[in-house]
């Protein structure tokens, strides 16, 4: 019984001190939060390498790989020798519940039953079932790779789409504020022209329209650029409170140099990962049907097992018996109701249906390589053509300013400028995603 005390103590005590390290471990985390500088300086680089680091999703996703090692390692220890130990003491009582006795020639006194058992046994059992188990986990183990690689690709394009997001957010919301500084003087300049009597009060009210116009502009901008920056911290996973400085400009992350670099390299289908996961699954399904076809064949096991008796000083009494005892058997499956047949005919519909889906894939990915590439040069031609859009838009409202500044120019011509300009830089905004998102797209098809 004290042993028994002692042994439950020390388990409660292991408890309690995993729960405790468990609670110090979430403790750290907190604090590890806590520690996140109040404001981070990022290039887009920096930013997706921080992004892979702190992602709690990206982690889950590196602990499945290693969850798919622990699978394999029961797979091959189920094959590798098994031993466990074992004591008692064996009573036998009569149905007066005493003590059944046994009297040998020449003992003065009859002997109790009641010896302590000590026992070793250990066995060990081999099949074909069981090594084309290690290869399904070797394949699982690739295919949890594949998807942490592919998780990793995403988190990246993501990161680069919120990083430019908010980039081309501030370079419209920079110009669309020096372009109200303008028309702002603009209005001071009509209203002054009014208070003199120069000019009728319905000018300088059309003007007042056009500055909150962009006021309006600008305002939505900022909101946009606070929901951009805000996804960044998702995907950074950061707090809220945290300021991002993001060190890129926009013209040296939207490169020409890389998007001709993706346009000209060349498609190999091996590095897809959609190709690579598809492969694996039909590696998966064929290594599945010689799983199926070893339930026909033989186990084979072995086994040792030693039990000793110990009748302590009751008579120099000895065990009669060998304790070693070895064992060996060979089985084999004989009927099975055609459950077995059954079972391999399964294994090879789902290989042939992997087989088709995997070819089908592969024709596909030809033609979804040659979308991406349409889909990225006619991005970027948009691109060019929608940047050089607002610097026209914006020289033609700088030139209408300076002519209604000084009279020869009208307050319609003012306004279409104006009109002319926020839609410029609307499309533009949409422009540079639209570029991202097919840059994105195309990289992580690549797998680069």
């Amino acid at each position: 019984m004290k042993k028994l005390v002692l042994f439950l103590t020390a388990l409660m005590l292991s408890v309690s001190a995993l729960a405790e390290d468990r609670v110090l471990a979430a403790a750290r985390d907190g604090e590890a939060r806590k520690d996140v500088p109040a404001e981070l300086e990022l290039s887009l680089k920096d930013a997706q390498e921080y992004a892979i680091k702190q992602n709690r999703s990206l982690k889950n996703a590196s602990l499945a790989v290693q969850e798919a090692y622990a699978q394999r390692w029961q797979t091959i220890a189920a094959m590798l020798p098994q031993a466990q130990g074992s004591i008692g003491k064996n009573l036998m009582y009569d149905d007066s519940l005493h003590l059944k006795t046994i009297n040998f020639p020449g003992m003065v006194e009859p002997m109790s039953m009641s010896p302590w058992v000590y026992g070793v046994q250990t066995s060990v059992g081999i099949n074909g079932q069981g090594i084309v188990g290690v290869l399904l986990n070797n394949i699982a183990i690739e295919m949890k790779k594949i998807a942490l690689e592919k998780s990793e690709s995403d988190l990246r394009g993501s990161v680069m789409s919120s990083y430019v997001s908010v980039l081309a957010l501030q370079s419209i919301s920079a110009l669309l504020d020096s372009s109200l500084v303008n028309i702002q003087n603009l209005e001071q300049i009509t209203q002054n022209a009014v208070n003199a009597g120069a000019t009728e009060q319905t000018t300088a009210d059309q003007i007042r329209v056009r500055v909150n116009t962009l006021k309006n502009s600008i305002n939505s901008q900022k909101r946009n650029i606070e929901l951009a920056t805000n996804s960044l911290k998702v995907l950074l996973d950061v707090p809220v409170e945290t300021t991002l400085v993001l060190t890129e400009k926009l013209d040296d992350v939207l490169s020409p140099d890389r998007v001709l670099t993706l346009l000209g390299e060349n498609f190999d289908i091996r590095n897809n990962l959609t190709y690579q996961t598809l492969a694996k699954n039909t590696e998966l399904a064929k290594r599945n049907v010689h799983m199926a076809g070893w339930a026909y064949g033989p186990t084979v096991s072995l086994a040792y097992q030693y039990n000793y008796r110990d009748y302590g000083n009751e008579a120099g009494f000895e065990m009669m018996n060998s304790p070693h005892t070895v064992a060996f058997s060979f089985s084999m499956p004989l009927w099975s109701s055609g459950k077995r047949a059954a079972g391999v005919i399964e294994k090879k519909i789902a290989y042939e249906e992997a087989k088709n889906t995997l070819s089908e894939t592969t024709d596909n990915l030809g033609i979804q390589y040659s979308q991406l590439c349409f889909n990225l040069t006619n991005a970027y031609e948009t691109y060019v053509n929608e940047k050089d859009n607002i610097d026209v838009a914006q020289r033609v409202f700088a030139s209408a300013t300076n002519k209604y500044k000084y009279g020869t120019s009208s307050n319609l011509e003012l306004t279409n400028a104006s009109n002319d300009l926020i839609n410029a830089q609307s499309t533009y905004v949409q422009a540079i995603l639209n570029l991202v998102n097919a840059q994105v797209e195309l990289e992580k098809f690549l797998n680069n």
